[in-house]
This record gives C-alpha cells, sequence and structure tokens, in this order.
C-alpha cells in the first residue's frame, strides 16, 4: 500500500522536479523512457476515470469520462469536438454513484487540477497532461478476465500475442477497441 506521504510527493512535487511519473514501476528510468510523461506498471489494475453527472458542453479535445449524467444510462466518453461514445452499451452504475461524493458534499475550486509536464494549462480536467513530445502509457494487462473487481470508468491496454486492444468498463462490460 502507498503511504499518503508517497502518493503527495510522487504526485505534487515529482512533475515538478522531473515531469515524468512512472507508478507501480520499478524498470525505466526518464532517461530510457523519453516518450513517456505518465505511465502505469503491473498487471490486473487500471485507470479509473472521473465520474461525472452532468456532460461537460465544451470540454478540452481529448477528454475522457465516464458520464453518468443518467446512473442506469452510464457509458465512458471521449471528446473529439463531439462526444464519441467508447462503451456500445449502458450500464447500471446506481450503486457506486451512491458511494461518490457529490459537489455539494466536496466542493469543487474549478481552477483546482494536477498537471504534469508544465507549470500550467488552459486545458480543463482534474489530471492534465501537457507535452507535445510525450504520451501517457496505460496500464497494460494480458486478459481482463484477471482483473478483480473492476470499478466503472476503468481503462486499461491489454497487451496479450494478437489480442492487442483497448479496453473500457463501464461499469456492466468491458467494450474493446482494436487498431
Amino acid at each position: 500500500m502507498i503511504k499518503p506521504i508517497t502518493l503527495f510527493f510522487t504526485i505534487c512535487i515529482g512533475p515538478l522536479l522531473f515531469s515524468q511519473i512512472i507508478i507501480g514501476g520499478t524498470t525505466g528510468t526518464a532517461a530510457d523512457k523519453t516518450s513517456v510523461l505518465l505511465e502505469f506498471e503491473g498487471q490486473n489494475k487500471g485507470i479509473i476515470l472521473p465520474y461525472t453527472r452532468t456532460l461537460p458542453t465544451s470540454p478540452t479535445e481529448g477528454t475522457l469520462l465516464l458520464d453518468a449524467s443518467v446512473a442506469a444510462e452510464a457509458r465512458v466518453r471521449y471528446y473529439n469536438g463531439s462526444w464519441i461514445d467508447l462503451s456500445g452499451q449502458n450500464a447500471d452504475i446506481t450503486s457506486s454513484l451512491s458511494i461518490q461524493p457529490t459537489s455539494s458534499q466536496v466542493p469543487e475550486n474549478a481552477d483546482t487540477k494536477s498537471i504534469i509536464g508544465s507549470d500550467t494549462s488552459a486545458a480543463d480536467g482534474v489530471l492534465v497532461l501537457e507535452s507535445q513530445t510525450k504520451a501517457m502509457v496505460l496500464p497494460s494487462v494480458e486478459s481482463t478476465d484477471t482483473i478483480p473487481n473492476p470499478s466503472p470508468g476503468m481503462i486499461v491496454y491489454i497487451n496479450k500475442s494478437g489480442a492487442k486492444r483497448l479496453a473500457v468498463f463501464n461499469g456492466s462490460k468491458w467494450s474493446y477497441w482494436m487498431p
């Protein structure tokens, strides 16, 4: 388990020093992973996208989220000038939403965000990666079957010979995107 002070340093102070974060990894450094801004290593884990109860009308292109505006019809969405459905199917996440705080419980500061790769960003998001030359590497798994209790909004990259693809979990089913 990651201690709070380690997590704080990794997310808040680390980007200021190195502008690169590798979570869960023991291999590689900024010197040999020059195209990586944010990387997740380790098996059977994924990134959980933010849940939103109100779909933003004009977000920054590249935004990924779990659209929970209708709890019984949740879908993972991507914004590229218009919202694109990555799930292809509805999921009822009513019970998952019951344990998520609402904005009235935790007031949001519209200017608060974590930025990796730059001191500032015009992009609107909770976590913003800013780089013209580096990318985020998704958590890699061999199969979604090996992920215990996936959470709604989870996204992973399946790195299996003959089956390399992106997988998103909408709270009910996995959807797969192949290149």
